[in-house]
Parts: structure tokens; C-alpha cells; sequence
């Protein structure tokens, strides 16, 4: 990996961004090293849980600006190629069976901020600045606004995305856009108390409870019910086979 590294402490996996100079920037060679490395935590039985971090001052200041010159209407298989990859990345959370916490400080702006809240648990830092200035650069905070509207308010989505304007911790926890707010320095153990929690769960039951969740989120109530129902099924089927 070039710019992400990977560390295991038991059966939780740090994934830290690694462009500390670029304040993590997400250039295209990271965007698919993220990607690669949370389907391949997912993927590991040793693993039970994941937290995401950055490293130096910032989380991620979003996406790397200086790549844009070359995605040009003149070159339009490389502009889809790109938002194919980024899209994949804010989906993929939702896709895997272990769960991903997120340990911000510093700037998370952009699709820095989209990657925060991608991830199931979010711990911010109470200096952190969070938030959406893709306005102030005459350009859309587009992908990432699919996570944003399904967590916040519309009013408080749009006020985000509109008047560009960043929030520090307690703003963020006031949205509802965090788990927890801690001084800088315990962030990243902050995060991994809760992800070495999450990690001692039956894999088989966390996976099903993620799974249920995401399923039944975006579900009107009897569809979300009848994803309970099926739930439930199954979890008095990991019950028999535990005491068998």
C-alpha cells in the first residue's frame, strides 16, 4: 500500500489515510487502497472490527483538488472510472458485516467529512473541523450527500452542503453526525475502546445485526419488520447451535 497503512491490535484493524502532507487527501491511488483495504478487513476471520483514522494534523481534507485538471469531458472513461471508485467507497460500509469506526481530528472536510459518517460509529475530536466547502470552490458536494441526507435532517443537510460553513465537535454531536466527542489526544483510543467491544460480539451476530440495520433503515415499517422477523429466525438458530 502507498499511501494507507494497516495495523492490527487483536482483532481490531487500524486502517490509518496516509498523506499526512496533503492532509490526506483523497487522490485516486487512495480512494481504491481504502477501498481494497476495508473489503479485505471484512474479509479476514481474524478481524472483528475496524477503525479508521488519519494520519498527522487531519482526518481527510477530501478530495485531492489537483487531479481534477485531468478529469476533463475530454477524457470521459477516466471521469466515470473516478466517481465509479468513489461511490464504491462511500457504499462499502454499508455493505460489510464488521463494523467501522471512525477517529477524526483535525479537518474532515468534503469527502473527508462523507468518509466519517460512511462508517457506522463516528468519534470526534472536540477542535475537529468538519464539514462541506465544495461551494466556496464552485464545485458540488455530490457523493457524499447521499449519507448526509439519510442521517441528518433535510433542513440541516442542505444548510451544510449551502452555506459551506464548518463545524467543530459539539456541532458535529448537535447534528447527530457523531457517537462521541473527546479531547484530541483520545480520539483514536476512544475509538478503539468501542471497536475492541464490538470485536469480543459473536461475529455471526454483529454481522446480522449490520446487516439488519442497514436493510431495515431505508425500509418502510412492514418491510423493516419483517427484516426483524427474519433476524430474530436466525439468531435462535445461533443460540441452538452455541448451547448445542
Amino acid at each position: 500500500m502507498q499511501h494507507l497503512l494497516m495495523e492490527d491490535r487483536g482483532a481490531v484493524r487500524i486502517l490509518t489515510l496516509n498523506r499526512p502532507e496533503k492532509h490526506n487527501a483523497l487522490n485516486t491511488v487512495l480512494t481504491q487502497e481504502l477501498l481494497d483495504g476495508l473489503r479485505a478487513a471484512d474479509r479476514d476471520p481474524a478481524i472483528h472490527a475496524v477503525v479508521l483514522t488519519g494520519a498527522g494534523k487531519s482526518f481527510c481534507a477530501g478530495a485531492d483538488t489537483t487531479e481534477f485538471s485531468a478529469l476533463t469531458p475530454e477524457d470521459p472513461q477516466a471521469v466515470t472510472a473516478r466517481a465509479d471508485l468513489t461511490t464504491a467507497l462511500h457504499l462499502v460500509f454499508s455493505q460489510m458485516n464488521k463494523p467501522v469506526i471512525s477517529a477524526v481530528r483535525g479537518n474532515a472536510l468534503g469527502g473527508g467529512a462523507g468518509l466519517a459518517i460512511a462508517c457506522d460509529l463516528a468519534v470526534m475530536s472536540e477542535t475537529v473541523r468538519f464539514g462541506y466547502p465544495e461551494l466556496k470552490h464552485g464545485i458540488v458536494a455530490a457523493v457524499v450527500m447521499a449519507n448526509l441526507v439519510r442521517q441528518v435532517g433535510r433542513k440541516q443537510a442542505f444548510e451544510l452542503v449551502a452555506l459551506a460553513e464548518p463545524l467543530d465537535g459539539p456541532g458535529v454531536k448537535a447534528m447527530g453526525l457523531c457517537n462521541r466527542v473527546v479531547p484530541d489526544a483520545q480520539v483514536l483510543n476512544t475509538a478503539l475502546q468501542m471497536a475492541h467491544t464490538m470485536a469480543g460480539w459473536s461475529p455471526v451476530a454483529m454481522a446480522t445485526t449490520k446487516r439488519s440495520f442497514h436493510r431495515a433503515a431505508d425500509l418502510a415499517l412492514g418491510p423493516a419488520l419483517e427484516v426483524g422477523r427474519d433476524a430474530n429466525v436466525m439468531m435462535r438458530g445461533f443460540r441452538k447451535a452455541k448451547e448445542a
